[in-house]
């Protein structure tokens, strides 16, 4: 729900910083402010630290920020978030299939197509969609880079808490990123004569989305991605477009369909599926 916001905290960004500085920025505020904390308290032992799965998750994630905002650039934003985040939970099981040997259950199939068609009604309305083959190649990508930071981030838990992981893994993600901060415009951000309300919108919004969308967001994911499979965690992280919607009509003020809202309605059946059955299956453990 907390990934929901960042669209409509991004409508309070000023319009000439480049949504991939966006992108940047955020990772750099959220990694480096939990990784200066942690290394305060000394949570982190670099000794013993799983540097082969972070390194890996790092550069997941760093180059699904590319490619998601060029793919949002190239085939506009609704697009580019169903193709993302729709095949998100897709790759995720086959990854879990032919990787790992898992068989997807019947329940994570049923709750996933759900899911996914529910995404695709929920963006069926948006006026003005261009289907381009690169920019839909790049989200598809960018939905496999996901599945593939999950699949990594959860070797890390193995050995590290959940805090210190978020905190090591997205400040070398923000090292990655670092040249696009020079190579984007980011004017409105930080790089203006003076103070104005401009920089302040600007410097709040990548603060919010720094604390709020990657460092408390990835936390909570991260503690819940130790107790679940991947493949259902980013299933569950659809809740994501389903918040998005809701706050664009209740703070954008946009309008949606019938047909939009039997997507909500699918999206929200398909979580409640999945989290419902894994509430039966503890109980039944018990």
């Amino acid at each position: 729900m907390l990934w929901g916001t960042t669209g409509t905290a991004q409508t309070f960004m000023p319009q000439t910083v480049h949504p991939l500085a966006v992108g940047a920025s955020r990772l750099a505020v959220g990694g480096f402010t939990l990784l200066f904390i942690m290394l305060i308290l000394r949570k982190i032992n670099f000794r013993d630290w799983p540097w082969k799965s972070t390194v890996l998750a790092a550069l997941a994630m760093a180059i699904f920020q590319y490619c998601f905002f060029t793919s949002i650039r190239l085939t506009g934003i609704a697009i580019g978030t169903v193709v993302a985040i729709g095949s998100a939970p897709m790759f995720s099981g086959l990854i879990e299939w032919l990787i790992l040997k898992t068989r997807p259950t019947k329940i994570w199939l049923t709750a996933t197509s759900m899911a996914v068609v529910g995404c695709i009604l929920l963006f069926s309305n948006k006026e003005g969609l261009v289907v381009n083959p690169i920019g839909v190649s790049l989200s598809l990508f960018a939905g496999l880079l996901f599945a593939f930071y999950t699949l990594f981030n959860k070797e890390v838990l193995k050995k590290a808490e959940a805090i210190p992981s978020v905190a090591v893994i997205f400040s070398i993600s923000a090292f990655m990123l670092m040249p696009f901060l020079f190579l984007f415009e980011t004017k409105g951000l930080v790089t203006v004569s003076g103070i104005s309300t401009v920089v302040y919108l600007g410097i709040s919004t990548v603060v919010y989305l720094g604390i709020a969308t990657t460092s408390i967001a990835y936390i909570l994911f991260s503690v819940g991605l130790r107790k679940i499979p991947s493949s259902s965690a980013v299933t569950l992280s659809l809740a994501e477009p389903l918040t998005a919607a809701v706050l664009s009509v209740v703070i954008v003020g946009e309008r949606l369909d019938l047909l939009s809202w039997t997507g909500i309605t699918l999206l929200l059946g398909g979580i409640l599926v999945l989290t419902f059955s894994g509430r039966r299956k503890k109980a039944a453990v018990e």
